[in-house]
């Protein structure tokens, strides 16, 4: 490991013994601010912190986010950098996202072989879908006007350094919904006397599964999960409420509309079936993650630049990510970066024992410098 790699292992394993939690990571936002400074880059402090490095006269400008927020998990690992703060950890490898474009920052600071502006966006509050869109509405991309703007996610379980990406939808959305039933509670030897919410909801969490099974297509991908069954029986008292929570998960914005209508539907015609009511709120905090044609050739080529092993029309993820409002704003890019085949790199993102792999640092930094020149190529003197 030469000493620009120890340098970066040790930014990121400060980051992971100090995590703080979406909208609160005032220590990790100063950390950043002072490695931006002392790299001599213009710096701005607000909701997030973002970074300015202009080179040349072009006028392109080119967004590269990172995200700074840890998750409330009790860090069951036994290295040497584990978590200092209760109940809190790096369990997503944002600290290692942060130091790779740290890093980069670094890279194109010594040589900025680059002909326009570069803009460092580093995101609070990712995790809740709510720190994009935080900074989108506090002006971030009126004051920092871009043509372009990308994203890297670490991906456990992927071979180290395989970048993997694709044109169209890479990430899903993610809408929380909560079911509440009113019916009349009585005594459970009498059950004909009253209205019993939780029979009512238990049939609402059976139909509910068929939205996905009859009612789109088998291949749209989408997930119904009824995650919360809560009521106010007792031993001998059937419940006169009952309350049903979840989460759907869509590639298209189109079945998410139709789910939200299905499920309407469904709730209001079984509640009606049994003389009860029932009320239903049906909340987006993540939409769908669009990548755009030419963000997307553009990493496919810096990877391949690189020498990366590139995947460019790999499966869409499962999982949420809030820079789908970054994408929605601007042509944009998200990419996955593999973490590694061995433990404990491969376990599962927002497992207790995650960790982000060092050795992927200075890759990761690498590829962001590589990316950043490759979309704003210095002009060739004729």
């Amino acid at each position: 490991m030469n000493e620009f790699d120890q340098k970066l292992a040790g930014i990121r394993r400060a980051f992971h013994r100090d995590p703080e939690v979406g909208f609160n990571e005032v220590r990790t936002k100063a950390k950043v601010a002072q490695q931006l400074r002392a790299l001599g880059v213009e710096v701005h402090e607000g909701i997030g912190v973002v970074g300015v490095l202009r080179s040349g006269d072009g006028s392109r400008t080119i967004g590269l986010r990172a995200d700074m927020d840890a998750l409330p998990i009790q860090e069951t690992s036994t290295h040497d950098y584990v978590s200092l703060n209760e109940g809190v950890m790096h369990a997503c490898g944002h600290d290692g996202h942060m130091t790779m474009l740290l890093g980069a920052v670094e890279l194109l600071a010594n040589d900025p072989d680059f002909d326009g502006t570069a803009v460092f966006i580093f995101q609070p509050n990712e995790e809740h879908g709510l720190g994009a869109r935080a900074m989108i509405d506090d002006g971030v991309l009126l004051q920092f006007p871009l043509d372009e703007i990308y994203a890297i996610h670490n991906l456990p379980g992927a071979p180290l350094g395989e970048v993997s990406t694709r044109v169209g939808q890479i990430c899903a959305s993610e809408s929380l919904f909560e079911i509440k039933i009113t019916g009349q509670g009585g005594h459970a030897s009498m059950p004909h006397v009253g209205v019993d919410a939780l029979t009512i909801g238990a049939e609402m969490v059976q139909a509910l599964q068929t939205i996905v099974s009859r009612k789109l297509a088998p291949e749209a991908g989408a997930v119904v999960s009824v995650t919360e069954f809560l009521t106010d029986g007792q031993r001998n008292i059937l419940p006169g409420t009952a309350t049903l929570k979840g989460d759907v998960r869509t590639r298209l914005p189109q079945d998410r509309e139709d789910i939200e209508r299905f499920m309407r539907q469904i709730v209001d015609g079984v509640a009606a079936a049994h003389g009860a009511r029932a009320e239903i709120v049906f909340d987006t905090e993540f939409i769908e993650t669009i990548n755009s044609a030419a963000p997307t050739d553009g990493v496919i080529q810096a990877a391949k630049n690189a020498g990366l092993e590139v995947i460019g029309d790999r499966q869409p993820m499962s999982f949420s990510e809030d820079f789908a409002h970054f994408c929605e704003a601007v042509p944009g890019c998200f990419l996955l970066l593999g973490n590694g085949t061995t433990t404990p790199y491969n376990q599962p993102l927002h497992a207790a024992d995650y960790d982000f792999n060092d050795a992927l640092l200075p890759i990761g930094a690498t590829l962001w410098a590589q990316l950043l020149k490759d979309r704003l190529p210095k002009r060739k003197n004729i």
